[in-house]
């Protein structure tokens, strides 16, 4: 008889986030419905409907839920959207079967100022920047940068031709809190639909959009119930799927569609992709030591480290975003 030895620590893969769809499926359409009629005390849901893979897959799952006439379904968009995100979204409300209302925020983002205050501190570092011109913001690839990674402003020329150039921080962030006008603009819109019917408002971030801090505080971070922020990118995917979301919008490359120039959400925030954040982020929560990641990921150990450090980073620096409003002593005892 021979001694046991220790098992060697199963090989870390892309398996690890392989779910049962349709398990979890029944799971959050149970969520949904027992949230909803039972401890909100509403009688359906609210959401945006962008064309992107996240509301599409959170819209299904309400449909499952509740049926298609307790779900409403809102197209906001303004003049810097792409065409594709609204046709995207019907075809979405069509394949559902869901109302859908179009509510274009325009007026109400120039009334705020929006793109007058983002114009304004663009022409801060460009001057010439006027009418026919575009613009985002990119951060530097993770491993190609050093330490310190600074947003940089990218512009296009009526004509067509791109420079990027570094940004003052006060510049920055007066684009970004103007940019911020959309996210809340259209929250406001959908409290109102919400308001009217008796619904609840349904949030739409992933795992990875939740955990980095990558929504708009009183923007789209608000919401009564937000039934897929438990779930990595990869597994809404899954979802999709199994769902039978149409392949067009499934195949559809995640983007931000908040400025005038198309920008993916890899160059304007998380700076790796998607699914290697997702592998990443699931190591970085299991505490997988980043060799172990590497070989999943085609990332060396040192690269995966540097991407637990910036996860760890962005936690801290959107820590606030999820606090509740801090008060002096508490006002209502937990049953309330």
């Amino acid at each position: 008889m021979t001694l046991a030895t220790r098992s060697e620590r199963p090989t870390f893969s892309r398996d690890v986030l392989r779910l049962d769809a349709y398990h979890e499926i029944d799971r959050i359409t149970q969520f949904i419905r027992q949230s909803v009629r039972k401890e909100l005390r509403r009688q359906g849901v609210v959401l945006g409907l962008s064309g992107g893979i996240d509301s599409s897959v959170a819209a299904a799952l309400c449909v499952r839920a509740l049926g298609p006439d307790r779900v409403l379904g809102l197209f906001m968009p303004e003049r810097d959207c792409s065409e594709d995100s609204l046709a995207l979204g019907q075809l979405l409300a069509d394949h559902l079967g869901v109302e859908a209302i179009t509510e274009n925020i325009t007026p109400l983002l120039e009334g705020a100022g929006c793109y007058r205050r983002r114009d304004e501190a663009i022409r801060s570092v460009v001057p010439e920047y006027g009418r026919g011109w575009k613009a985002k913001l990119v951060l530097p690839n993770i491993f190609q940068a050093g330490r310190f990674r600074l947003f940089s402003l990218v512009v296009q020329s009526p004509a067509g031709e791109q420079r990027k150039v570094r940004l003052p921080l006060a510049a920055y962030q007066t684009i970004v809190a103007a940019t911020n006008f959309k996210q809340r603009c259209r929250k406001m819109m959908e409290y109102y639909h919400a308001d009217r019917l008796n619904y609840v408002v349904v949030g739409t971030p992933n795992r990875l959009e939740y955990d980095q801090g990558f929504f708009v505080k009183n923007g789209d971070g608000a919401a009564d119930l937000k039934p897929i922020a438990h779930l990595y990118k990869t597994q809404v995917y899954q979802l999709a799927e199994a769902l039978g979301i149409p392949e067009v919008i499934c195949m559809r490359p995640p983007t931000t569609d908040t400025y005038p120039l198309e920008q993916s959400q890899e160059e304007f925030f998380f700076a790796v992709p998607l699914q290697t954040l997702d592998l990443c982020l699931y190591g970085k929560n299991h505490d997988i030591p980043p060799a172990d990641v590497a070989g999943a990921t085609g990332l060396t150990p040192e690269q995966v480290e540097r991407v637990y450090a910036d996860i760890e980073a962005k936690r801290r620096a959107t820590r606030y975003l999820h606090r509740a409003p801090m008060l002096v002593e508490p006002v209502l005892s937990p049953a309330e």
